[in-house]
């Protein structure tokens, strides 16, 4: 395949079909905006065919809920044509003829299979030049090919395709087929616009078809082949949510193998949650019932261990993160240790050798190398200096009822348990709090500052309360 930076003469576009409502999905969304593996359909299959052709190349035929498919997938750099009427398959080629126009070839996609692999599309692109066809369309052998359009070849052993026809226009003598046509073509563009005008409604569904091309195309005398795919799995689309279910598991064992292939241990792999964009370095562990979101990062030589969710993390090496922790859009570095039961909200930063205990949570805050707060803590909005140990039950108060203020420890500092600090607040390197203070005001560095009500002992009072009363007899 040619360089995907610049377009040639044999480069082809790619036509992603993208405008369908998804009607057995019974779902609001639109259909190629459903997620496996933690992203949209639609992303996988444009992903797939930036692997072959640069994104310029790349047309997505948009229609129902258009403004909220081009929104999700822009960034990518495809070009976009609408579709304002559903018609069919044909209609959506004939609305984008302005975008196919100026290529020799273009091949056709479909929005809603995410499993579609580059070699695969690159496969058919060649077997296409090979053949010298005006049409080409990719097959399989389906085990239940119910409800799919059977390939109808010129005979049996031939390349030459005769007519692709659909479940509901089959004759008797032809359901015993299992030859499938999966929904990508590689079309010859000249002699496509030349029959393109050719295609009809007169179908059950009143629709144009694409699929009609290889018979207008075989009776204008051109060549129409088939390429039969051994692995139809990674071809197969979503029309239900048992569909969608059911490929998501594909999609997640293929990344847990992926990850095991380069040195992750993975146990029990069929119980744990890991997107398609995570990675992970060699020899981590990664424990049962572990969730793996996002862009997650993963270093070498950490263990993630059960019931914890990490989404769009970055963790360094030799990190521990122990059972049942909440990770978001933080960071972790080389040697902390997180856990269990710790929530770091998004912001989050904790150093290198950074301690973050149990039922301990972060927002916005900075731990510095080698800080800790082990215990029953809330720090939001704070910046925590080397070295520095955080007493249980410590709260940064950040908030005051209209905007958020930073708490600023030093290096080396130590915070008694059970600490209040108001921020906006100051604490100097080397400084101790003494346990159970409100501080509201700032520490100088290497102070002692304690703030809190004067302790009163009364003797004897305790016993007095519970002694009984005695009553007065009325009657004496």
């Amino acid at each position: 395949m040619e360089s995907r930076q610049e377009k040639t003469e044999s480069t082809p576009a790619i036509v992603i079909m993208a405008a369908g409502k998804g009607t057995r999905l019974k779902s609001k969304r639109p259909k190629v905006l459903h997620e496996i593996g933690g992203k949209p359909l639609l992303r996988y299959v444009i992903e797939a065919a930036c692997e072959v052709v640069a994104a310029h190349d790349i047309v997505v035929v948009i229609g129902h809920q258009a403004d909220r498919v081009r929104a999700a997938v822009e960034q990518t750099g495809v070009r976009f044509q609408e579709q304002t009427e559903q018609r069919g398959t044909g209609h959506a080629i004939q609305c984008a003829v302005e975008s196919i126009a100026g290529y020799e070839n273009f091949l056709v996609l479909s929005g809603d299979v995410p499993l579609i692999r580059p070699r695969t599309i690159e496969a058919v692109w060649r077997f296409h030049q090979q053949e010298r066809a005006a049409m080409t369309l990719l097959s399989a052998d389906l085990p239940d090919p119910m409800n799919y359009g059977r390939v109808i070849r010129k005979s049996p052993g031939s390349a030459q395709v005769a007519a692709i026809v659909e479940q509901k226009c089959l004759k008797p003598e032809q359901l015993g087929l299992r030859e499938i046509n999966m929904g990508m073509y590689a079309f010859k563009t000249a002699p496509l616009l030349a029959n393109l005008g050719q295609l009809t409604t007169e179908n059950p569904h009143g629709e144009f078809y694409l699929t009609d091309m290889a018979q207008l195309l075989e009776a204008a005398g051109e060549r129409v082949v088939a390429f039969k795919s051994s692995e139809f799995e990674e071809l197969l689309g979503v029309n239900t949510i048992a569909e969608l279910a059911s490929l998501d598991t594909a999609l997640r064992a293929r990344t847990a193998r992926r990850l095991m292939d380069s040195g992750v241990t993975i146990f029990k792999p069929e119980t744990c949650m890991i997107d398609a964009d995570v990675e992970v370095a060699a020899d981590t562990v990664i424990e049962p019932f572990v969730q793996l979101l996002g862009k997650t990062r993963i270093g070498a030589d950490s263990r993630i261990r059960s019931y914890t969710v990490i989404e769009n993390c970055s963790l360094g090496d030799d990190v521990l993160v122990r059972q049942g922790c909440v990770l978001s859009e933080s960071t972790v570095e080389s040697g902390a240790r997180i856990g269990p039961f710790a929530h770091l909200r998004p912001g989050s930063e904790i150093g290198q050798g950074a301690h973050v205990g149990n039922f301990v949570e972060t927002k916005k805050a900075r731990l510095g190398k080698g800080a800790k707060a082990s215990h029953l803590t809330y720090l939001g909005d704070a910046e925590i200096g080397e070295g520095t140990n955080i007493g249980a039950g410590t709260i940064t108060c950040n908030y005051d009822g209209v905007n958020k203020h930073t708490t600023r420890i030093g290096r080396n500092a130590f915070v008694g348990s059970d600490s209040t600090l108001v921020a906006p607040i100051s604490v100097g390197d080397g400084a101790y709090i003494g346990a159970g203070s409100c501080i509201t005001k700032d520490v100088p560095a290497d102070a002692l500052a304690v703030g809190r009500g004067r302790q009163m002992n009364k003797e004897g009072w305790a016993a007095a309360r519970r002694a009984p009363r005695v009553t007065k007899d009325v009657h004496s």
